[in-house]
């Protein structure tokens, strides 16, 4: 009986203890200091200029670049031209060794010569022939083989003229003469050096016809090619200056394609001035053509429009539901849900989000509609869920669908409709989501709330740091950027940063 009720006290004492250790928790809990509000990082959208451009690298070369060769073969034995010689049309520039060229003209005269008596023998036995011929003393056949051999001497001087016409040809060509009027840039030869002119021609000089204009031959990836025409603006510079803006002309788009690595490129020729010979033949150019400018316009930084609210987290545990009620924890919160834009009234066309009266997608549907719902939530600033996003890359492996211009819906890329890009996609202004701070009043009154917005806005171009921002927005307006947790760092990068084309942001401020 003893050991019975021993062992009741026991399992008594051992639950009074649970509850003691739950209580104690429980208060422990309670006395913990509640999740602060997150701070957001703002900056207003502001009017500015934006200089929408192409970047690519070339290579500066002259206008008209001519090769000075040999078409005979010969030692070099006098040199009239060095690097950075300026020539004239026709100046003698190289002397190549004439000795054997005069000895074939010098032979090519005796043949010729030789010829010539030969056809004046020729000429004698044909008259002769022809007046025993005529006193029927010869035969025809006789008359006939010498009027032959006068033809084929006559025929032996024209072939020799022409051999010595060659030889004296090939001994003119021991000098050469500079085509064109320019500057030595380049030169391959020395005195001595022997040039042998077999199938292709030795090049002895390069010469540059005028260095005070130039052209720059940039390569163009086939991804922005089509923003580039001719006439455009370029802007440029070189390592040689750094600190120095040189300014050019697109003014020819070659069609000829050139495929390094799978990567396919352009040509894009760009007229240069060079007044002060500074830039040289041969430098790297990186250049920016200027595709679209936009001055005072209402502009945003490219965060702004990659930002996005992660969620609030949710209470769904009864325990964390029972403290909250008894007021020893945290109010539970709601998560954040897909919705649909609705217009609001005003001077504006912002819009908010409403519940959303469409299914979930399931990547069953129809492909257009598919197609259709994934650039609604992309403009919305939602994404897909991974197995839809799979079902969508089946679609198009399997040619279900077509890849448009825009890119694959539900697709990140280079194509895609990502915010911050180098410039816009598409053809018109694309419709973008950012978020503004906006103070809330919870049902039956509390303490006000501060809260992301959603704002749908159309944009515009692009410099790589701001977007234009077409309608929307109003003077005054201010964007989230990033969000900073407590006693956590920003997940967003700041709006730090200047446009490459110069001009600087506005700073962030913290609500």
């Amino acid at each position: 009986m003893a050991t019975r009720s021993s062992t009741r006290w026991k399992k008594w004492l051992l639950a009074l203890a649970v509850l003691v250790a739950g209580a104690g928790g429980a208060i422990w809990y309670g006395k913990q200091p509640r999740d602060k509000a997150p701070e957001y990082v703002t900056t207003p959208a502001t009017k500015g200029d934006l200089t929408q451009a192409v970047t690519a690298t070339g290579t500066l070369n002259p206008v008209l670049n001519v090769q000075v060769g040999s078409q005979i073969s010969g030692i070099i034995q006098r040199l009239f031209a060095d690097f950075n010689s300026p020539v004239k049309s026709n100046q003698v520039v190289a002397q190549l060794d004439p000795a054997t060229y005069q000895a074939n003209a010098a032979q090519a005269e005796g043949d010729l010569a030789n010829a010539k008596a030969n056809l004046e023998l020729a000429r004698a036995q044909a008259k002769r022939a022809l007046e025993l011929f005529s006193s029927k003393l010869i035969s025809e056949a006789d008359n006939d083989i010498t009027s032959a051999s006068l033809h084929q001497a006559e025929a032996q001087v024209i072939i020799k003229e022409a051999s010595l016409q060659r030889a004296r040809v090939d001994l003119a060509r021991c000098t050469i003469y500079a085509p064109v009027d320019g500057i030595v840039i380049d030169r391959k030869v020395d005195v001595g050096q022997t040039v042998a002119a077999s199938m292709n021609a030795p090049v002895l000089f390069l010469i540059a016809n005028d260095l005070t204009k130039m052209q720059i031959d940039a390569n163009v990836s086939e991804a922005d090619v089509g923003t580039v025409e001719e006439s455009q603006a370029v802007t440029f510079a070189v390592d040689a200056f750094p600190d120095r803006t040189f300014n050019g002309k697109v003014i020819q788009i070659r069609n000829s394609p050139l495929t390094v690595q799978n990567v396919v490129t352009y040509d894009c020729v760009v007229q240069v001035a060079n007044p002060d010979l500074k830039l040289k033949p041969g430098m790297t150019a990186n250049v920016s053509i200027i595709t679209a400018q936009r001055t005072n316009v209402f502009r945003v930084p490219n965060v702004a429009l990659r930002f996005k609210p992660a969620p609030p987290p949710t209470n769904v545990t009864v325990v964390a539901q029972w403290l909250a009620k008894v007021g020893l924890g945290p109010a539970a919160k709601s998560a954040m849900t897909n919705a649909a834009p609705t217009l609001l009234a005003g001077d504006t066309n912002k819009t908010e989000l409403a519940a959303s009266t469409a299914p979930p997608l399931t990547g069953n549907e129809p492909p257009a509609e598919l197609m259709r719902r994934v650039r609604e939530m992309r403009d919305r600033g939602e994404e897909p869920s991974p197995e839809v996003r799979a079902k969508i890359r089946d679609l198009f492996q399997s040619g279900a669908m077509q890849r448009s211009g825009s890119g694959v819906p539900g697709e990140g890329g280079p194509r895609g409709g990502g915010g911050g890009g180098s410039r816009p996609r598409t053809s018109g202004p694309a419709a973008r989501t950012v978020y503004l701070l906006t103070t809330n009043t919870p049902p039956g009154g509390g303490e006000l709330v501060i809260a992301p917005q959603p704002v749908r806005v159309k944009t515009g171009i692009s410099d790589g740091a701001f977007t234009e921002i077409t309608d929307g927005l109003k003077e005054g307006d201010t964007v989230i950027t990033a969000v900073k947790q407590p006693a956590t760092t920003v997940t967003a990068t700041p709006t730090g940063g200047a446009s490459p084309f110069g001009g600087g942001g506005p700073g962030g401020r913290r609500f």
